[in-house]
């Protein structure tokens, strides 16, 4: 089976879980396809969001910047070159790090976000840093539940003014966010924390679509 029908699949293993998010198949196969298209371009996923949603963006971090359910070793032409540089250590690394998809959590750096926050206005710090880090082919993935959270809408201003792609992962009717991002991921709810439960398995389906794409066998 190729990397594509082995992503298709957990898509599939998504739906049979939760059949309530049936309507969304093929939107995440979309989010799926725009993550892929910019990876392969040399692209980078930011993602921001707050409270619930900002765990959430850290989470979905540590899925796809390392191991989330395949091996990932490194190549042997690095582990050469690592052995080459220093034996001992290029083999303790080469046995302990693995290949990761460039991600960055906007809501981990407090240092920024509060020397920001403290000196303009803080509702812009994930605009600030999606200007800072953000390129033309990059991806942003705003998580917001209501869709209406003023400082997600910001960085996907900016984010579309750079030409980066933008997927909004949110709940209720979408909000502004459904409408201004490329891509909207609707969970079928109106109670936040129900929105919040279904959002975990749509990501981490996309994080195993990836995974696959580009680790599996």
């Amino acid at each position: 089976m190729d990397s594509e029908k082995r992503a298709e699949r957990q898509l599939e293993i998504l739906i049979e879980r939760y059949p309530a998010l049936s309507g969304l198949k093929d939107k995440i196969r979309e989010a799926y396809q725009m993550l892929r298209d910019s990876y392969e371009r040399g692209g980078k996923l930011l993602i921001c969001g707050n409270g619930g949603s900002c765990a959430d963006s850290e989470h979905i971090v540590g899925e796809l910047m390392k191991g989330f359910c395949k091996k990932r070793k490194i190549s042997e032409e690095l582990r050469l070159r690592l052995k080459e540089i220093h034996p001992e250590d290029g083999e303790a690394l080469y046995e302990n790090l693995e290949q990761g998809l460039p991600a960055i959590a906007l809501t981990a750096q407090t240092a920024l976000n509060t020397a920001f926050s403290n000196d303009k206005n803080p509702l812009m710090i994930f605009a600030q840093q999606t200007l800072g880090y953000g390129k033309e082919g990059d991806v942003l993935l705003g998580i917001t539940t209501s869709g209406n959270s003023k400082n997600v809408l910001y960085a996907f201003e900016v984010a579309k003014a750079l030409g980066m792609k933008t997927i909004a992962l949110t709940g209720k009717d979408g909000g502004k966010a459904g409408k201004l991002a490329d891509l909207s991921l609707i969970a079928p709810s109106n109670e936040t924390y129900q929105i919040q439960e279904y959002h975990l398995p749509i990501y981490h389906a996309l994080c195993l679509m990836l995974e696959e794409r580009y680790f599996g066998e």
